[in-house]
């Protein structure tokens, strides 16, 4: 076959293909980068999802210009979580209910999933992978929790775990 009925192919060493990646592609290489591959990987895998292109001319400058939309966006969703963080750096915190004995120990605990869930109800998009516990909270008590909102942003919320025999 002849270089112009396969697509501009172009082949590297060994005869793998040469492709850019137009997104990042775990264990193969960043967005941008020329990377070689085996043919069947770039036909049937690579290619048909969109992670990589022939390197044309024209498909480097597509590339180019979907880099700069991606770093906008990037830069907006920053901008977005460190508004969210200082929110809730200045929210009074949650308070969350839970069975206790005498001494203030929980019959359970109190973990991600309950604090994430008490931030919910107030209106904050957290999830419970974004809660940093050392450990379970398993005690009546005033808590400062960290939250990773991503892009290693980080900010505190307190948490204040009460009885339910000491609700006011």
């Amino acid at each position: 076959m002849s270089k112009q009925s396969r697509g501009h192919l172009v082949k590297g060493r060994n005869g793998n293909i040469k492709l850019v990646l137009t997104e990042d592609v775990l264990h193969l290489g960043q967005q941008g980068e020329v990377v070689e591959v085996r043919p069947g990987y770039a036909r049937n895998y690579l290619v048909p999802r969109g992670l990589g292109t022939i390197p044309t001319e024209h498909n480097l400058r597509l590339l180019d210009r979907y880099k700069v939309r991606v770093l906008q966006a990037r830069e907006a969703r920053i901008a977005d979580i460190k508004a969210l963080a200082d929110q809730i750096s200045k929210f009074s915190g949650i308070t969350i209910e839970s069975r206790a004995n005498a001494e203030n120990q929980l019959y359970g605990s109190v973990g991600s999933a309950e604090i994430a869930a008490g931030l919910k109800a107030k209106g904050y998009p957290i999830e419970a992978e974004m809660v940093v516990l050392e450990g379970a909270i398993r005690e009546t008590g005033l808590f400062g929790v960290k939250l990773n909102l991503g892009f290693s942003i980080e900010t505190e919320v307190k948490v204040a775990v009460v009885s339910l025999a000491d609700k006011r």
